[in-house]
């Protein structure tokens, strides 16, 4: 059984959140860490947008200030997220590791099958989204609009065919990097308030559209799970999905002046965040 590190960052800002995941392929890019599976919260909450997602054609920056959310653009594609109340995690691997096959959907499916044995503990009937329908296919091409929870990519976890996590991947000189979302609560007022619409009609139709292919954890358990069992509980998942054991990994001062320098010069920089 292999051993891989363990971070629990609890609540950080949003530009210290991604330069730790983009200094942690760093790390184990040169051997200084081992593979790290990495859980996280967000303080303030905060609205992160895909790398290649056009900030003024879909995000309401005014709503976003008004609503004090950060903002903070990803390493990784995809549509924007609200990081609020929710368990988010990140796993960094290399593409060479013996589990890791070489495409990125197969890979999506084994490490995603962490999040599967987690929520089945959880007592929850959950799956992979696998599109089927050319329509599904279609929409996963184009996707009706700039929120991430809209609709399951492969091989994200859904119940009764509505999304519970959101996850998205890059790979960057030979590290794989994934991050997702695990959400325990959600307000979908705030939510929908900071994306523009046409109008006001199309927005309460993709709202309306959008409680039929998504829920949070609120809705399907009860009693609700602390973020402190949702931690345990999927850390245990993914020990048991790819047979390993994790050990907390405690960062040295030099290494978290490293993020914190990086998330300075780069991640809270309106040139990184606003570049689309």
């Amino acid at each position: 059984m292999e051993t891989w590190s363990y971070i629990d960052s609890k609540k950080q800002n949003p530009a210290f959140n991604m330069a730790m995941d983009e200094k942690l392929m760093d790390w184990h890019r040169t051997g200084a860490v081992p593979p790290t599976i990495r859980f996280y919260e967000w303080d303030p909450p905060t609205l992160s947008l895909g790398y290649f997602q056009r900030i003024e054609k879909d995000i309401d920056l005014a709503q976003v200030k008004a609503h004090k959310i950060g903002l903070v653009r990803r390493a990784t594609g995809g549509r924007a997220v609200l990081h609020d109340d929710e368990l988010t995690y990140s796993v960094i691997v290399r593409e060479d590791h013996p589990l890791m096959p070489a495409s990125v959907t197969e890979a999506y499916r084994v490490i995603s099958q962490g999040l599967l044995e987690g929520f089945r503990e959880m007592g929850l009937d959950a799956d992979f989204s696998v599109p089927k329908t050319e329509r599904e296919k279609e929409e996963l091409r184009n996707p009706r609009s700039a929120v991430c929870f809209d609709a399951p990519s492969w091989y994200e976890m859904v119940v009764n065919n509505r999304k519970i996590a959101g996850s998205a991947q890059t790979r960057q000189r030979e590290v794989i990097l994934q991050h997702g979302s695990i959400i325990r609560t959600l307000n979908e007022d705030q939510l929908f308030d900071m994306f523009k619409f046409p109008n006001e009609r199309v927005r309460q139709r993709m709202q309306q559209g959008f409680k039929k292919k998504a829920t949070p954890i609120e809705d399907l358990l009860n009693p609700l799970l602390s973020l402190e069992e949702m931690k345990r509980i999927f850390k245990k998942g993914f020990e048991k999905a790819l047979n390993i054991n994790l050990q907390p990994l405690d960062l040295s001062e030099k290494q978290l002046q490293e993020v914190r320098s990086l998330a300075a010069s780069k991640y809270a920089q309106d040139s990184w965040n606003f570049k689309y």
